[in-house]
């Protein structure tokens, strides 16, 4: 819990109703907020544009900065070559093919010409013009020609198939390196910074020309539209108010003056807080506040830190 808020939270139950002005009777006391969000980069390098001054009204998702992306862009065209590169490693195996298929062609002329050659020798044997040792002959040269178109064939099998495996795994480098160029566009997106919220510029940490790294913040900013009265209240006070009531809030506007604003009570804690150890009386370490957030609609006169305080009726 905020020390300031606290120390403010209690000395309002017991100060606001005796001191300022005697005419009003306030409830809570507490310090207007925003929801802030720092902006950071999420890539590292040098802030190529960034021209945004403190105070400024953004809209959300409009460019505010450029981070250099040419190391990025670099590694993305390296990556790029490396895939190219790829397809030049695989084999081609067409040409091995038809080297086997040529063979094979001839094998098959010479079994033509065997099958030939035996029925010759068949027709001659019948006219007891040949022996049948010729004959046993060329049924062996048949069978061994048969049997070599059959191991060509089986080394065209054999030889696609390994080229296949083999540039299987040259290809399977490709998904891996496609997964890091995806990577590397989507950091090189990220280099340009957009704004988050609509909003006013409340803080800039970096400048234009300056080298950052990711993590680091480069702006703050908020809507400034509603501001955000936190304030504490004691248990007695919980029966009184509501999420959704509608509630006054004033601000200091010269002596013994206030400016009236309404307010809707957007949160109210479901737990107790101890006062500030710093208080040191027992009684007052003793007592338990909850938190409460009021939203007010900014005319342009509230302000992150001012004090304001609610009347609940």
């Amino acid at each position: 819990m905020n020390l300031k808020n606290f120390i403010f939270a209690v000395s309002s139950f017991t100060l606001f109703s005796a001191c300022g002005s005697s005419q009003l009777q306030h409830d809570a006391a507490g310090i207007f907020e925003a929801d802030e969000v720092i902006v950071s980069s999420e890539v590292g390098g040098k802030i190529l544009q960034f021209k945004i001054n403190e105070g400024d009204q953004l809209k959300k998702d409009s460019l505010v900065a450029l981070i250099d992306a040419l190391p990025v862009s670099l590694q993305q065209q390296q990556l790029e070559a490396s895939v190219n590169a790829l397809s030049e490693k695989t084999q081609n195996v067409e040409p091995q093919i038809k080297l086997l298929k040529d063979q094979i062609s001839v094998q098959e002329t010479q079994l033509a010409n065997l099958q030939h050659e035996k029925a010759r020798i068949e027709a001659l044997i019948k006219a007891d013009a040949a022996t049948t040792k010729q004959l046993d002959d060329i049924n062996f040269q048949i069978e061994s020609t048969k049997k070599q178109i059959t191991v060509t064939q089986q080394q065209i099998a054999v030889q696609v198939n390994n080229v296949q495996t083999q540039n299987r795994s040259i290809l399977s480098e490709k998904a891996p390196l496609r997964k890091q160029i995806d990577q590397l566009k989507d950091k090189e997106q990220r280099s340009s910074i957009m704004n988050p919220v609509n909003g006013t510029v409340l803080t800039k940490y970096a400048m234009e020309g300056e080298i950052t790294s990711a993590g680091k913040a480069l702006y703050k900013v908020a809507d400034l539209s509603s501001l955000i009265l936190r304030s504490y209240i004691s248990g007695t006070q919980l029966p009184e108010i509501k999420l959704g009531q509608s509630v006054k809030v004033f601000i200091d506007a010269g002596e013994k003056k206030y400016k009236e604003y309404v307010g809707t009570i957007t949160m109210i804690s479901d737990k107790a807080e101890f006062t500030p150890k710093t208080i040191q009386t027992k009684d007052e370490r003793a007592n338990l506040v909850y938190a409460v957030k009021v939203v007010v609609k900014n005319d342009g006169f509230l302000k992150i830190g001012m004090y304001g305080e609610i009347q609940f009726k």
